[in-house]
């Protein structure tokens, strides 16, 4: 059984920076990729990022490119999302997903979630 965990969600101030965690117990996702969505209040679920299984192929929605960086470190089972430059407009619950295959697509099936941390950009 696999499960998929996030960290390093919290309360920051417009302009500011947050660094999140995702990472898989049970089995690892190094041959997958692996995505960030968030959910807004009253909002339906957006993608933000992705990253293929080398991660050398990054993916990022208009919204947050130039401002939020995704990476992964396979040996540690681990991809991260690099938040800067942060607006009250990122507030959100971030969830990590692990896909099916090996690169991202819209189509590619989701194989786990995570249940999300909370991100709130506030003065």
């Amino acid at each position: 059984q696999v499960q998929v965990a996030e960290s390093g969600g919290g309360l920051v101030q417009p302009g500011n920076s947050l660094t999140l965690s995702c990472t898989a117990s049970g089995r690892t996702f190094k041959n997958n990729a692996v995505a960030w969505y968030r959910q807004a209040p009253g909002k339906e679920r957006e993608f933000v990022a992705a990253i293929n299984w080398v991660g050398i192929r990054a993916y990022y929605a208009d919204s947050v490119r130039g401002r939020f960086t995704i990476s992964r470190h396979n040996a540690n089972n681990t991809v991260n999302l690099q938040m800067d430059t942060l607006e009250p407009e990122d507030t959100a619950i971030y969830s990590c997903a692990v896909h099916y295959g090996g690169d991202w697509s819209r189509s590619a099936p989701v194989l786990h979630w995570g249940k999300g941390t909370l991100v709130t950009v506030t003065s």
